[in-house]
């Protein structure tokens, strides 16, 4: 198995879910007592946080990047961002070392070009949801991308800030963040991308009259797929205590 180097912390509500993915994933492919071969580099969030807000993007990269190098020196083989807005830097931190970068964008595209949908609504932080560096990634696949109206996007960003990240789930919220879906899907939306890894804290399938695309979920499938291999064998199912 290949190592899969994590660059995390943003929030690291949301790279625990990575890491507990990518074992239990592992697991699920190779059976036993297999777990996923990791490193993670998890940074400060308060300071990525400052830097995102004060529009001082370069320098967030440039964090970014020496997270990744230092991935790359612990051994990793693969490397993954653990959150969507920081795909905003990936051109950045995939320039600073020979290890390759698997986007979340392009895996998520992925994801609903297999699931035969073309249009799809999109959920996320405010960067994500109305800065193009995302949505125009998934646009190059083909996609046509709706995002929720200035208020929606105003809810949106506010609980995953102010809630999520600090791992507070609340039930108003949920069910602000269904008003949202169901514009989203009146509006055309054959599918809605969770584009914030914290996301999937708060909704899943039974909040939505259509799919749902879990970009953290998919995220680590594929990193998993691409850490083994297709050819990697099949294990035993897991023994019990």
């Amino acid at each position: 198995m290949k190592t899969i180097g994590l660059i995390g912390g943003m929030s690291w509500e949301s790279t625990a879910q990575y890491y507990r993915l990518l074992n239990e994933l592992t697991r699920e492919r190779l059976g036993g007592l297999h777990s996923a071969k990791c490193v993670l580099y998890s940074v400060d969030f308060a300071e990525i946080e400052e830097l995102q807000t004060a529009g001082r993007w370069t320098e967030a990269g440039e964090v970014l990047a020496r997270a990744a190098e230092s991935l790359a020196a612990a051994g990793a083989d693969l490397l993954l961002i653990c959150t969507n807005t920081m795909h905003k830097v990936a051109d950045q931190v995939a320039a600073a070392v020979d290890v390759p970068l698997l986007h979340l964008a392009d895996t998520t595209a992925g994801a609903v070009r297999a699931a035969g949908l073309d249009r799809v609504g999109l959920l996320g932080t405010a960067f994500t949801m109305e800065q193009d560096f995302y949505r125009g990634r998934l646009a190059g696949h083909g996609l046509e991308v709706l995002v929720p109206d200035a208020p929606g996007r105003a809810v949106v960003h506010r609980v995953i800030y102010e809630e999520l990240c600090l791992g507070v789930v609340r039930e108003e919220s949920r069910a602000a963040y269904r008003e949202v879906i169901a514009e989203l899907v009146a509006r055309g939306a054959q599918g809605v991308v969770l584009g914030c890894t914290e996301i999937e804290l708060l909704v899943g399938a039974a909040d939505s009259p259509v799919p749902l695309f879990p970009t953290t979920a998919l995220h680590a499938r594929a990193a998993v797929d691409a850490a083994l291999g297709p050819d990697a064998p099949s294990g035993p199912p897991p023994r019990t205590p």
